[in-house]
């Protein structure tokens, strides 16, 4: 019998999963439904031996002491400043918006404060700022809008920038400096031996067993467990009852080239041409020394995996119903990107589990353990995979 059932191996699943082990001596089962760890961050050699991330580049960056303390256990780090460029006007132009980027598109010399200046006489000010595109051209004008973002986020999204929440492109600043890292956070760093040698050490626990390649559905009737910890799409779990959530996808086009460098930078976006949005080049995220290259082209697409909730007010309407099922059930906790439809960074969502692991343990100092619920556990006879993590194989 387990204590817990977890739906998912990547960030959510994998921290609450090594908390309730190492801290509270929790029997766990972790089950997903690919055939490895890791959930989107999952990182792999290929048949190059280059270290590529199968489902596109994951940048760790936190403000979090707390959140980048805990992850250290698991991991070393190496100290990696993300930048990116921007393919406009047929140069390759600094991404966020920074001073640089503005004097380089229009021939100008300008300084910090004439920068602001320049913004301020371009901005087309708007209250309230509902939309994307309210917050970029109250910020930089529509001009510098039409050039880096309405087309990306169209190709990103689906939709136009003009129907889609602010909070998408309020996370990508515009810096009157020269700047030109993509994220400020106090911690930014890449695990030295690649993610899934992080999730390998955090779920190698005697009291940790994993199941891969398998559906909860499949199997949840046949467990006999206490809680679940629920990391899938929320709407998935109900069955649709209230209909589709609607998700992003992205498929993925890899490539490896016999040279050693490909492009100038990790990442190099194509707002204006192109169907990809963007092409990663994956030795900047690493560090590998190799004399070939890998990349990897991204493509949005409306069906596949999800991978990012479509933030619309209609959509945060439709997950309030889904969200009302999951706060009735007392047993099934919900975490994650999919299970809470936000659109979570990595350290986001490792604090969210680290935050649940703190409100079961205060449950569980309060009152006494809830029945189990009434499935029934199945034989199943566990191995280690010679990776650290003990994995089930049917019995």
């Amino acid at each position: 019998m387990f204590d817990y059932l977890i739906v998912g191996a990547g960030f959510a699943g994998s921290v609450i999963a090594e908390r309730l082990a190492h801290s509270a001596g929790k029997r766990v089962l972790v089950i997903d439904k690919r055939n490895h760890i890791g959930g989107n961050a999952y990182d792999h050699y290929n048949d190059a031996g280059i270290l590529v991330h199968r489902y596109g580049p994951h940048i760790f960056h936190t403000n979090s002491q707390e959140i980048f303390e805990y992850l250290s256990r698991f991991t070393e780090w190496r100290p990696y400043q993300h930048r990116v460029l921007a393919h406009v006007d047929g140069q390759l132009l600094p991404i966020p918006i920074n001073l640089t980027t503005i004097n380089q598109l229009y021939g100008l010399n300008l300084n910090s404060f004439e920068m602001e200046e320049f913004l301020n006489k371009v901005a087309e000010k708007r209250e309230p700022l509902c939309t994307s595109e309210d917050v970029v051209v109250n910020r930089v004008g529509r001009e510098l809008y039409e050039k880096f973002f309405q087309n990306y986020t169209r190709k990103q999204w689906g939709i136009d920038p003009s129907e889609l929440d602010a909070a998408v492109t309020a996370r990508v600043p515009v810096r009157t400096n020269r700047d030109d890292r993509y994220f400020s956070d106090k911690f930014q760093a890449m695990p030295r031996f690649g993610y899934t040698r992080m999730f390998e050490n955090m779920l190698d626990h005697p009291n940790i067993k994993i199941m891969l390649n398998t559906d909860f559905r499949e199997i949840a009737k046949e467990m006999n467990f206490q809680e679940m910890i629920y990391t899938g799409p929320v709407d998935e779990f109900f069955d649709y009852r209230y209909g589709k959530l609607p998700y992003r996808s992205l498929e993925f086009k890899h490539e490896t080239h016999d040279v050693e460098k490909y492009q100038p930078v990790a990442v190099v976006n194509f707002p204006n041409e192109h169907l990809y949005t963007r092409v990663t080049e994956f030795k900047y995220l690493t560090g590998q020394e190799h004399p070939k290259t890998s990349i990897v082209y991204e493509y949005p697409r409306a069906e596949g995996d999800p991978y990012y909730p479509v933030p619309r007010p209609e959509n945060a309407k439709l997950y309030s119903k889904y969200k009302a099922l999951a706060d009735s059930l007392s047993n099934v906790h919900f975490i994650g990107r999919l299970a809470t439809y936000k659109y979570y960074n990595m350290d986001q969502v490792v604090g969210q589990a680290l935050a649940l692991f703190k409100k079961l343990s205060a449950q569980r100092s309060r009152t006494a353990a809830p029945d189990p619920l009434p499935v029934k556990l199945a034989p199943r006879l566990f191995a280690n995979n010679g990776n650290g993590a003990h994995v089930a194989t049917p019995g």
